[in-house]
């Protein structure tokens, strides 16, 4: 989807139980794999409306949640703002197009961004700069499918991710210590049939 399919779509994101349920399963799947603490700097990249970065409250010192839709980045202000938290900071950024930030973090997380993004290459050698040495990266997106999830029609994205592949690129980027594990399924009607479409949590870590 584009930037402005995602905007008009801000204000009703988090109604859908599925996209809460499965950011509260990748959350603690996250909490279990990765330390961290009152000083741990996270990045969530493709943050949408923030459902993640709640979730993990208060598992990190501080958040930077950064999207490419000013919608998105405008309902999470509101939430931010109404929750009266005051360790988030909403950032619009484009890691293809824009300068790296100057602050380094400890934790980088993505939940359902990278199917999204054209040039994964270069944005996984952007989320190993933009890391700390010694910094973990945690990645959740779908496992290969058939393109029904989003619809065969759509085709500015991937249909998934073959997790070896998927492996060999974040190494070439500059990570090591990949390891998979699944760690939610959605399910979904597709023509009347209900489908099942795995996802993977992917942690990876940069080098000290």
């Amino acid at each position: 989807m584009t930037d402005f399919q995602f905007d008009e779509r801000a204000a009703e994101w988090d109604r859908d139980p599925v996209r809460v349920e499965r950011a509260r399963a990748v959350a603690e799947a996250i909490r279990g794999a990765i330390p961290a603490g009152p000083g741990t700097r996270m990045l969530e990249y493709g943050c949408g409306t923030g459902l993640l970065s709640f979730a993990l409250q208060p598992f990190p010192g501080r958040i930077v949640l950064a999207d490419t839709s000013q919608g998105m980045l405008d309902v999470l202000a509101l939430k931010i703002e109404a929750a009266r938290v005051l360790n988030m900071e909403p950032q619009r950024l484009d890691l293809l197009t824009d300068s790296l930030p100057e602050e380094r973090f400890d934790l980088l997380c993505s939940l359902l961004t990278l199917h999204h993004i054209p040039d994964t290459v270069t944005v996984l050698h952007r989320f190993h700069d933009v890391l700390k040495p010694g910094g973990s990266l945690a990645l959740a997106d779908l496992d290969t499918e058939d393109g029904s999830f989003h619809g065969m029609d759509v085709t500015d994205i991937h249909r998934g991710f073959d997790r070896s592949e998927l492996q060999a690129r974040l190494e070439a980027a500059g990570f090591t210590g990949v390891r998979f594990s699944t760690v939610y399924t959605i399910r979904k009607p597709v023509e009347d049939v209900e489908r099942e479409y795995p996802m993977f949590l992917a942690i990876a870590r940069r080098e000290a």
